[in-house]
């Protein structure tokens, strides 16, 4: 009697809520974001802090994955970076190479790998978010990340193009999602700036070949303090040779 109580007082709750409970269970599974905007920023550049801005609100809109790479080149200038990485200020010079340019600048926004926009002209990365979404690759294949206990499980779909065509690898960032720093010196001296989707640590999980596959990643060796999100993201290319962003996801930590 208990157990049928029980399941009619559940009915009568479906049409209210049940429509509710299914969409936060399957969303997570079924987000496809349509474009990976990466910001290669400095505190020290006075340019920046409109991009840093702009990377905020792009942070809002869940079919973007808007991060924040601050670069260490420009240092020496009297005030160095913070947040900045050696491996931030390789990667967009690996783009340049693979664009053929000698285009590295901040602020610069590099979108689903493959264009670069000045970061504080949201109508120039729209429109490449825009252009870059219509190409036949771009975020074409499905991207999810599971946590459960002290791991994450990385899962890849397979290539609609089959496994010939199809190679890259699979990258995981370690992110936080908002970080406010006081400057005290350089050209952005006294000012107070925060930064969005600040990637903290890169770990590259595997390689793919256009079958599906998945990969399970112990959380402690993506989590550190301030860490309170993740981003993994399928590549074309490698590492030094960056190439078109093929799939990409997101997931809070906490």
């Amino acid at each position: 009697m208990t157990v049928m109580m029980a399941y009619n007082c559940i009915s009568r709750w479906s049409s209210a809520l049940g429509v509710c409970a299914i969409i936060a269970i399957i969303r997570p599974a079924h987000a496809e974001p349509r474009a990976v905007v990466e910001l290669f920023t400095s505190q020290g550049c006075s340019s920046c802090p409109p991009a840093d801005r702009i990377i905020g609100e792009l942070a809002k809109d869940p079919s973007i994955i808007a991060l924040s790479m601050p670069i260490d080149y420009w240092d020496y200038l009297g005030w160095k970076d913070t947040l900045a990485d050696s491996r931030f200020s390789a990667r967009q010079k690996a783009y340049s190479r693979m664009r053929g340019d000698r285009d590295v600048y901040t602020p610069q926004v590099i979108v689903n790998g493959s264009v670069h926009v000045i970061g504080s002209d949201r109508g120039k990365i729209e429109g490449a978010i825009g252009d870059t979404s219509k190409a036949e690759r771009v975020m074409s294949v499905p991207v999810s990340m599971t946590l459960a206990g002290k791991q994450i499980t990385v899962s890849v779909a397979d290539s609609n193009k089959g496994p010939a065509a199809a190679h890259g690898e699979v990258w995981i960032c370690s992110v936080s999602k908002a970080v406010p720093i006081a400057i005290g010196r350089g050209e952005n001296r006294g000012q107070k700036v925060t930064y969005y989707n600040v990637v903290r640590n890169l770990l590259k999980v595997g390689d793919w070949n256009g079958s599906s596959g998945s990969w399970t990643v112990p959380l402690e060796n993506i989590s550190r303090e301030g860490v309170d999100a993740a981003v993994v993201y399928l590549q074309d290319g490698s590492r030094d040779k960056p190439g078109l962003m093929l799939g990409a996801a997101y997931t809070p930590l906490h």
